[in-house]
């Protein structure tokens, strides 16, 4: 059985350049679908 953490490497693991979602450090913990959409149009516009 393969354990969770192998499926999820922890935020230190990884270069946030490398990361593929690293567009949503800035969203805050929880953030539901219409924040994400927000943010990411934000950083569209930008």
């Amino acid at each position: 059985m393969t354990e969770t953490a192998d499926c999820n490497p922890e935020p230190g693991e990884q270069d946030a350049e490398e990361r593929d979602d690293a567009h949503l450090d800035d969203l805050e913990e929880g953030a539901g679908c219409t924040e994400i959409w927000e943010h990411l149009a934000e950083q569209r516009d930008e």
